[in-house]
């Protein structure tokens, strides 16, 4: 057995452990979004694969057996290009994603399609925003210059397309660290993801907390492939396919 895992996130992280742990060997695999990912505990990559036909090419080359997708939720074009390159390279794919977050009690939500969408349904007024969003798409809100933003991301931005307060770090975010940032920056509005899971969960429970609204960012359209959503899911998966 020889896994190609596509990671980027906690649960990668931890699929990549439980791999290293039971003697299985793998490869993982980092978008190279950020200039100084986490060391795990397998043999790592960085960069693209050059598409579906790359990505057949590097199964094909590195003898892998089994495909585990552990992207971000909002990696679809990887995760469309997985599901592709594994039904040519007749390789099997299982993907680690998290449950969707879902609106609590004193929730005050707007969900949206899209970046584009989030940015319409922006006030016209001056707002104090977290755009909580990472840093690949926020030419998107050089539309809407008038509001104060503050952007948490894990790298120094080189060029920001509108002025913003930048706070430098990496997750996982606790509740009151979240609720501490939101009340000393004033903010009036959360622009987020809907990541999912745990680690980015802190900032929607402070917006409830201190009655702030949400416009929250649904997933993008993936084709359809196997899902589970924990590491144990996975390695029974794995062994099945083993015939174990």
């Amino acid at each position: 057995m020889r896994i190609l895992l596509l990671g980027g996130t906690t649960e990668a992280s931890l699929m990549a452990k439980t791999l290293a742990e039971q003697g299985i060997a793998g490869v993982f695999s980092y978008a190279g979004r950020t200039e100084a990912p986490i060391t795990q505990p397998l043999p790592q990559r960085v960069g693209g694969f050059g598409g579906v036909t790359g990505l057949v090419d590097y199964l094909r080359a590195e003898a892998i057996t089994h495909v585990i997708d552990a992207t971000h939720p909002f990696a679809a074009q990887m995760s469309t290009h997985a599901v592709a390159a594994c039904a040519l390279a007749h390789v099997p794919l299982i993907a680690l994603e998290r449950q969707p977050w879902a609106p609590q009690m004193g929730d005050d939500w707007i969900q949206v399609a899209d970046m584009q969408e989030a940015v319409a349904v922006l006030p016209e007024d001056p707002a104090r925003v977290f755009l909580a969003i990472g840093r690949l798409q926020l030419e998107v809100f050089a539309v809407k210059p008038q509001h104060h933003y503050l952007l948490r991301l894990v790298d120094p931005p080189q060029n920001l397309p509108f002025p913003a307060e930048v706070v430098i770090s990496r997750g996982p975010f606790a509740y009151t660290e979240d609720l501490a940032l939101l009340q000393a920056h004033g903010i009036q509005i959360v622009v987020s993801k809907n990541a999912g899971g745990v680690g980015a969960r802190a900032k929607l429970e402070a917006a409830r907390r201190l009655g702030l609204r949400v416009i929250l960012i649904n997933r993008p359209q993936v084709p359809p492939r196997l899902t589970v959503e924990t590491v144990a899911e996975v390695m029974s998966f794995l062994h099945a396919n083993l015939g174990e």
